[in-house]
């Protein structure tokens, strides 16, 4: 039953993915790609470069496993730690029993089922994003739930905020080190969801640390760090890997008409989640 249930879920979700037209420029060429001769994009040319040396981000950006893949089954989104060994994703006890509560209730409760976002990094895993680099900040606009969301990630020397305005997507400051683009990225929510099918809860204490790395025109390395000492025993990584989507766009979708989703609907209310614990 439960399996059933996440497949349904999932099968929902898919029904919210922006549906490719042949409107909204999916195949306009796109200007500044080198091309082979036949006229493909040349994945495989060098990295860019922008006027100050570094490497060039900007772009259409999906992972390998994205919504409607033929690997979209295997994707992060579904469990974060799927390619990390166990022993390090150690859950303390107040994770772990929220945890145990959504799955015993069948995922009923995740914030997606409801038209929420997603919350991060969940959110990139699915859709496309676009990155748009300039010197002081560099914008994420994703194709998300419930509608089209941006991240900003400053790099003009600001720190981190110390007690902001929880959010579902954090605030977030970069900087280069050498080739490679660091962003860290703090004050989320309190009881996020980091993934859909182990849907393993994050704190407020949530610190996200990426690393993005173009290693040529069309890949780029990604890697993610957690560290949550709220709701895990230790820092955690994985990786992932991103490639260029070469003339096309984005799309807007919307969880258009949710409240009549809503209005047949039974679902007994869950016991509250506990607030996270203070700080160890």
């Amino acid at each position: 039953m439960k399996r059933s249930r996440i497949v349904l879920a999932t099968l929902a979700w898919c029904a919210l993915v922006p549906r490719v037209g042949s409107a909204q420029w999916l195949n306009y060429p796109t200007s500044g790609i080198p091309r082979l001769p036949d006229g493909r994009p040349n994945v495989a040319a060098a990295t860019p470069r922008a006027a100050d040396g570094r490497p060039e981000l900007s772009g259409l950006w999906q992972t390998e496993c994205g919504a409607l893949s033929s690997c979209w089954s295997q994707s992060l989104f579904f469990d974060l730690a799927a390619n990390t060994p166990a022993s390090d994703v150690q859950m303390t006890p107040w994770a772990a029993s929220i945890q145990k509560q959504r799955e015993g209730r069948d995922h009923v409760d995740d914030p997606v089922g409801y038209c929420l976002p997603q919350g991060y990094p969940r959110m990139a895993f699915p859709n496309p994003f676009k990155i748009l680099q300039s010197a002081t900040v560099t914008a994420f606009l994703h194709e998300s739930i419930p509608g089209p969301l941006f991240r900003q990630v400053f790099t003009d020397g600001r720190p981190l905020p110390k007690d902001a305005e929880p959010t579902w997507m954090g605030y977030s400051v970069g900087r280069w080190e050498e080739d490679t683009f660091v962003v860290e990225t703090s004050g989320f929510r309190d009881r996020g969801w980091l993934d859909t099918r182990k849907a393993r809860p994050h704190s407020d204490a949530l610190r996200v640390i990426e690393r993005f790395r173009r290693t040529e025109f069309g890949t780029m390395e990604w890697t993610i760090t957690i560290d949550d000492p709220k709701a895990f025993v230790k820092t955690w990584t994985v990786n992932s890997r991103l490639k260029l989507l070469a003339d096309s766009e984005l799309l807007e979708g919307f969880c258009d008409n949710h409240d009549k989703t809503m209005e047949h609907r039974r679902i007994t209310p869950p016991p509250p989640e506990p607030p996270s614990p203070p700080r160890p």
